[in-house]
């Protein structure tokens, strides 16, 4: 066994290999870039090593930078964890010239899997079923228009060397190829490197279902299924294992195709086999395709750990020191049932746009798994993916695990930045998910609902206005008046984009009624605790000019009356950053005029492109930013000037 590793990651992926390594007595070696210094993953580890700014592609893209360290580190094999270079079969080769080990499949493993049309034939001459589509090598756009129409619509346009659903558009007719194909290439050449595209027959009532194996480069075993069905832009956000209507005939017909994929590549290490399913008449034998394999440890695996009993970063450091595989297919057994949801930093509302700042509080509830590579005081940045944790809830049932979920994310308390924490246990309520009527379009289905700002009563805004104004914590009753002004004062709040105001009169130190949308809230307080309306207060705090409600995760902003009328002038003829990021085009020039919800600048921020759209009609008056340029939250990007 290998007595030191080093990650080649950040994060939580990176916290969680190194509690495993650490229980197996196995020292680590953390890599770390400018903006990570004090990271989690860093403080955790026993040593750590500067690889560079906190670009990625200066960083943790930068493989010369992390073999050096690893052997100045004198660490005698190399983690990757998921994403950045996991997948690269050149690091991985690279690994191996220094004379490293690399914990995790062949250089040539992954290039069979790397390019998803190759792949697809691979797994059809395997006897492994795929999607029907064009996976050729011909790119012309009217050739791939013929061959969408002999699919027939709707189709996916995939990028060959896709993953995460960068370069990935639904097409539902003919009239929308063209469009939909410029803009998964220009997405997938910015991500991959390689703008080449594969069109796959569109499944109306597709389910997501994945298969963890597991191989030694020899033989290989699967761990059972995963759900991974809930998903939002192609992105995962609520995984679940067992897959909710599983039978046994198809489970082992997965089972035994995920294993046939492994072994056709003589597979060693973590990987998953994903495939799409037609739930239209429930879940069948003969209406599963094989989507693409990952080639490393997914994110979501802990919910296979938690009902197999397996740790599969153990299995990963014994496979990849020479052992053989840890167990038989027949000494692997389900055990109840486990539910995953991924806390982000994001304002749903708002389109779930990725948000920053310094976590000012974190606490998770009772009863969960958690997996985080964020603490209390950190900094989300704008650089990296924007999760804070995941949290999994295991229990004997499904019914019983998402009711462990829900009392969990219940008491799950995050202040400081904005997180989809109201959004999620939206989610777990949908009377849907609860039957185990998933599908990927359930969300989209009731985004309406699910993503809808907070819903904050009167109570709630007057506890907030108090909070505010310095009445709530014990602050002297008179703070914030003056003798010769009466005891009432204003107090402006911001929710979602929306500025309310609240009236605080103060009848005494144990008084306040609070006004605000033409009704007013009691405040009174007794034994030392305040109620509102009779009622418990809600778990709030301050932090900055920010208010958040901990059990939901809504933010309330203070807003500097100084700051309004700034903040009131013709903010309709701008285009503003919505957060940090990297200009990647710019869609408009001075002089063109455009209609309102037209795309004019492209934004990539936290691993996600983002389109800034017109606000209203107009003529660009001015450009601001040019591509490549970076940009800071609120950096103007266009002006625009009335159409003559």
């Amino acid at each position: 066994m290998f007595h030191t590793i080093l990650i080649a990651n950040r994060g939580e992926i990176a916290a969680r290999v190194i509690r495993t390594a650490r229980r197996m007595g196995i020292g680590c070696v953390a890599v770390y870039s400018d903006a990570d210094a004090g990271a989690l993953h860093v403080r955790m580890a026993d040593r750590a090593v500067r690889i560079g700014p906190a670009p990625v592609a200066q960083s943790y893209l930068r493989g010369d930078l992390i073999i050096a360290a690893a052997l100045e580190a004198g660490a005698q094999a190399v983690h990757p964890g998921y994403g950045f270079l996991s997948e690269n079969p050149d690091f991985v080769e690279q690994v191996e010239a220094a004379g490293l080990v690399f914990i995790g499949p062949s250089a040539a493993a992954i290039r069979a899997m790397g390019l998803k049309d190759a792949a697809k034939r691979l797994m059809a001459d395997a006897g492994v079923p795929v999607v029907p589509g064009y996976h050729g090598a011909e790119q012309e756009g009217a050739l791939l228009e013929v061959e969408a129409a002999r699919i027939g619509y709707p189709v996916l346009i995939k990028a060959v060397a896709g993953g995460g659903g960068k370069g990935m558009r639904l097409v539902e007719a003919a009239e929308g190829f063209a469009e939909a194909l410029e803009s998964a290439r220009v997405e997938a050449l910015s991500a991959f490197g390689n703008d080449a595209v594969l069109i796959e027959k569109y499944v109306q009532n597709p389910r997501h279902i994945e298969v963890q194996v597991f191989g030694d480069g020899k033989d290989a075993l699967h761990l059972f299924e995963r759900d991974c069905s809930l998903q939002r832009r192609h992105q995962k956000v609520i995984e679940e294992a067992p897959a909710p209507g599983m039978t046994e005939a198809m489970r082992a017909a997965m089972g035994d195709a995920a294993v046939r994929a492994a072994k056709a590549i003589g597979y060693s290490g973590a990987g998953t086999v994903e495939f799409i399913v037609d739930a239209t008449d429930g879940l069948r034998a003969d209406r599963f395709w094989f989507m693409e394999m990952n080639t490393r440890l997914q994110v979501e695996h802990p919910v296979t750990e938690a009902i197999t009993g397996v740790d599969l970063v153990e299995w990963q450091l014994r496979v990849a020191a020479g052992e053989g595989l840890p167990c038989a297919q027949a000494g692997l057994a389900i055990s109840g049932h486990a539910v995953e949801a991924r806390l982000y930093a994001e304002d749903v509302p708002a389109g779930f746009l990725p948000a920053t700042g310094r976590v000012a509080h974190l606490a998770f509830g009772p009863g969960l798994r958690v997996e985080s590579g964020v603490a209390p005081g950190d900094e989300v940045s704008p650089w990296y993916d924007p999760m804070i944790a995941k949290l999994v809830a295991h229990a004997p049932d499904r019914a019983a695990a998402i009711a462990g979920l829900r009392a969990g994310l219940a008491r799950t308390e995050v202040a400081g930045v904005v997180t989809n924490l109201g959004f999620l246990r939206r989610l777990l309520d949908d009377p849907g998910f609860g039957k185990g009527q998933v599908d990927t379009g359930l969300i989209a289905r009731g985004l309406d609902g699910l993503a809808a700002g907070p819903d904050l009563g009167p109570g709630v805004l007057a506890q907030a206005g108090m909070i505010a104004a310095g009445l709530w914590d014990g602050a002297g009753w008179l703070t914030g008046f003056t003798l010769w002004a009466p005891l009432e004062r204003e107090i402006v709040l911001e929710v979602a984009g929306e500025q309310r105001v609240v009236r605080l009169r103060v009848l005494g130190p144990n008084a306040v009624d609070i006004g605000g949308a033409g009704a007013w809230v009691q405040a009174r307080r007794a034994a030392g605790e305040w109620r509102v309306d009779g009622a418990l207060p809600r778990p709030m705090r301050r932090f900055g000019d920010v208010v958040t409600v901990l059990d939901g995760g809504a933010v309330i902003r203070v807003v500097d009356p100084l700051a309004r009328d700034a903040a009131t002038g013709p903010a309709a003829d701008r285009a503003l950053a919505p957060m940090p990021g990297l200009v990647r085009a710019v869609l408009v020039a001075v002089g063109d005029t455009v209609a309102a919800g037209e795309r004019m600048v492209v934004l990539e921020a936290m691993k996600m492109e983002h389109a800034l759209r017109a606000p209203r009609d107009g003529v660009v008056a001015q450009v601001a930013v040019a591509p490549g340029a970076q940009v800071v939250a609120g950096a103007l990007l266009v002006l625009l000037e009335p159409v003559a």
